[in-house]
């Protein structure tokens, strides 16, 4: 494959996001090793989780004053790409926590922290589905329901999560992000599914649940790139809310792409075409054409994809407002980077043949993550297709806040 997976960003040195990529190739033969393992616990191990954790790759997104490496966007693209060429359920959770930590990065500092002050590797997931009531108490609301696929619940400390605003009447008047202690948050085992097993995108539960009002922000401004951090000289934490929420599901699907690829080429030049007179893959036109298609397919994921960053990056680097346009374009970049490296992977399988179906083949995983991650709701391509129609054409309907 012909993609570069240069790192350099306008928000993080150069070194630093090709350090973290580095360091995420490094683990992928250990997180290779474990993937099947992971998929049969429905969470990534423990062994993985722990390297990760030492590799400071959970930390890719939060900030330096506590640890962190404060990268870039590209930077979270590039590794966790990196860790879904070893396991794509891994490398979802890597993604989605760090993703986390950069929501929680947004809070003011008394929640920041509360998070990280007395625990700087804790870990973030988040969610902005819920079915959750809330009542406004005297410094801040009480919260109860549930929210559900949340990808790394087994492994975080702290949740994001969405919630109503009510006032003293109980109407609601506004949406916000709640930082919660997952101490106090129940977990229900409820991720049953055909593919992204290890993710672990469980049910998290709370019953009359304290928030203090510092931990609690309005999902309005952040749409926007206005949050409540203090630190605003931190570059990082200026992106608007809705191209970040779509970009931190498409790493994952470029690994899977890339390995998917890799294996396919790798066995092209010992396995044959049944019923045919090719006893190499590799010496069949049919097959040549398929490589091709499929390569060009995932060069041009990787290209949107970088280009989302690139945009997100350099616009916060320069203290520039993304505009609506510009936004939709990142939602549809995101969605067309989804369903090229569906298709390629699509193609691959074609090219391999039956046995990629085989339980022991790492191919009939792939395709199972690639599938159902492909089918979140933030990154659908034709929802992400006609976000960006509707500003093309000048429409004022929203069919979503999250642009």
């Amino acid at each position: 494959m012909t993609t570069s997976i240069e790192t350099t960003s306008p928000t993080a040195e150069p070194d630093v996001a090709a350090d973290l990529v580095a360091r995420a190739i490094g683990l992928q033969p250990l997180l290779r090793a474990n993937a099947a393992q992971g998929e049969r616990d429905r969470r990534v191990t423990d062994e993985s989780i722990n390297a990760l954790r030492q590799e400071g790759l959970f930390r890719v997104l939060q900030p330096r004053r506590y640890g962190g490496s404060e990268a870039s966007m590209r930077a979270l693209v590039d590794v966790s790409a990196a860790v879904g060429e070893a396991d794509g359920g891994t490398a979802w959770v890597v993604s989605l926590l760090n993703s986390g930590a950069w929501l929680a990065s947004c809070f003011p500092k008394q929640a920041q922290d509360d998070v990280w002050g007395s625990n700087p590797g804790a870990l973030v997931s988040g969610v902005f589905s819920p079915l959750v009531e809330s009542k406004k108490v005297p410094g801040g609301y009480r919260v109860t329901g549930k929210w559900f696929y949340n990808s790394g619940s087994w492994h975080a400390d702290w949740g994001v999560l969405s919630m109503p605003v009510t006032d003293e009447d109980g109407t609601v008047v506004d949406m916000a992000m709640a930082l919660l202690p997952r101490a106090e948050l129940d977990l229900e085992d409820t991720w049953f599914v055909a593919g992204m097993r290890a993710s672990g995108s469980n049910c998290l539960i709370a019953n009359d649940v304290f928030v203090p009002e510092h931990r609690i922000m309005s999902v309005g401004p952040a749409i926007e790139g206005d949050f409540p951090t203090e630190f605003t000289e931190e570059l990082l934490y200026r992106s608007p809310l809705g191209p970040f929420f779509a970009v931190g599901m498409v790493g994952p699907q470029l690994g899977l792409g890339r390995a998917a690829l890799a294996i396919v080429k790798e066995k092209a030049a010992t396995k044959g075409i049944a019923n045919t007179v090719y006893t190499r893959q590799a010496d069949s036109v049919a097959f040549q054409i398929q490589l091709a298609q499929a390569t060009m397919l995932l060069d041009t994921a990787h290209f949107h994809a970088h280009r989302v960053t690139e945009d997100i990056d350099s616009a916060a680097a320069e203290g520039r407002r993304l505009e609506l346009l510009d936004r939709a374009r990142v939602r549809a970049d995101i969605g067309w980077a989804i369903e090229n490296v569906v298709k390629a992977i699509d193609i691959l399988l074609y090219a391999h043949g039956s046995g990629s179906f085989a339980e022991v083949n790492p191919l009939q995983r792939i395709w199972r993550d690639s599938e159902v991650a492909s089918r979140h709701a933030g990154i659908l391509p034709m929802v992400c297709y006609e976000i960006y129609g509707k500003a093309l054409v000048g429409s004022e309907e929203r069919i979503t806040h999250m642009i």
